[in-house]
């Protein structure tokens, strides 16, 4: 692809990343069998190629508009489009760039601007969010309908294993959300590793891994808080922590991509490409560790396994959980469509409404086809999207195997 970047950004380290991620584009379109909302509304702006063409001409210099806005709005950064991209084309970046982008020129109004203020504000601050979640639980049929499925019943957290001085030591994002909409994941992380002789070390300092803001077109702000992450960390990693494990997908993606964010920050460059380095899902730490995780007893059964984008298309780790469970003699039923988006997608789920139950229809119905006693996932933000209609419960995976 052909490219006239305008003086203004072509010399920046944006427009520099922009362009090499255009020119890689071949215009073929493989991406739009496979992007989630091309498949609900047969519109070329609504798949990755279409929405290519709007940022190459903003780039290019001609003036975004709220139509070029909505149309990067309703995207939902799953990344399949990489997945299927014979030419490697980093859409992932790139529509990160072209949301700032128009994120300056058009400013928003009304209802869409309070919504995404309101969800950049509370969704980071964890005790914020939490007072909030514990307030709607108390007082559910006060919440708006909109809401009120989004709020969680309450569930007891099990106990966080007691520090036994393992030599092998781990740090651990316990996450904005996740630990007031489903309390059990992260104890039930640590539990597992304590087992088998790897202590989480608990940080008090670190906070959203940053994602809200990036996909929100404030790269700004979330650099702050990548910044204030490896601050909490780096004593740590000098101590000789060994991994940072991320048990939700989603904020996987954005850890393992602290380097790439931080590369031109003289500072953090160094310690931010390092973090890279030692995030982990899950899956890859307890993989090394298989052959001393017992098989499966009573523990359920037949499993219908949610991969979420962001573990198969952002960090390309599809089929790695499903292997393992099946190995740990689980029964996973078959999931037509794997490969596509569920509609949570961060933030999507709320400022999308439509498109993202669209989704989840789709989705649920595929993952009920083989009749599971019980979904598995490996992100929050798919947990929680999912269990407001399913007919079975849906976990976070590493439940399953605390649960024997």
């Amino acid at each position: 692809m052909q490219t006239w970047l305008t003086d203004a950004i072509k010399n920046t380290p944006e427009g520099q990343e922009a362009e090499r991620i255009l020119r890689k584009c071949t215009h073929c379109g493989f991406c739009l069998a496979t992007c989630p909302t091309y498949q609900l509304v047969g519109n070329e702006l609504d798949s990755p190629r279409g929405r290519i063409y709007l940022m190459k001409q903003v780039l290019e210099g001609q003036p975004a508009t709220s139509t070029t806005q909505m149309h990067l709005d309703r995207c939902l950064t799953c990344r399949n489009c990489e997945s299927t991209c014979p030419s490697g084309v980093e859409y992932g970046k790139l529509v990160d760039i072209g949301r700032a982008m128009v994120e300056e020129q058009v400013p928003r109004s009304g209802h869409g601007a309070l919504m995404r203020s309101t969800l950049r504000t509370v969704l980071p601050r964890r005790r914020l969010f939490s007072a909030l979640i514990r307030a709607g639980q108390v007082f559910r049929p006060l919440v708006p309908g909109s809401l009120r499925g989004k709020i969680p019943q309450p569930r007891q957290a099990p106990a966080w294993p007691e520090p036994k001085g393992h030599s092998r030591k781990v740090l651990m994002l316990e996450g904005c959300v996740q630990p007031a909409l489903e309390p059990a994941i992260n104890p039930t992380t640590a539990r597992l590793l304590d087992r088998l002789g790897i202590e989480i070390v608990r940080t008090s300092g670190s906070e959203c891994c940053g994602a809200i803001d990036q996909h929100l077109g404030h790269p700004q702000k979330a650099a702050e808080r990548v910044r204030a992450n490896i601050d909490a960390w780096w004593p740590h990693i000098e101590a000789g922590a060994e991994a940072v494990v991320v048990n939700a997908s989603g904020c996987g993606v954005q850890v393992k991509d602290y380097g790439h964010l931080l590369q031109d920050d003289p500072e953090y460059a160094d310690k931010a490409a390092r973090v890279s380095e030692l995030a982990v899902d899950p899956v890859e730490l307890l993989l090394q560790e298989e052959e001393r995780l017992a098989p499966a007893s009573s523990a359920p059964r037949k499993v219908a396994f949610q991969s979420p984008c962001t573990l198969q298309h952002g960090q390309k780790l599809g089929g790695r959980v499903e292997a393992m469970l099946r190995r740990l003699g689980f029964e996973l039923t078959p999931t037509p469509d794997a490969h596509l988006c569920c509609g949570s997608a961060g933030t999507y789920s709320v400022l999308q409404p439509e498109m993202a139950k669209e989704l989840r229809t789709n989705k649920l119905r595929n993952l009920q086809s083989g009749k599971p006693e019980l979904i598995a996932t490996a992100n929050i933000g798919c947990l929680t999207h999912l269990n407001e209609t399913s007919e079975v419960p849906v976990r976070h995976w590493l439940e399953l195997l605390d649960a024997r």
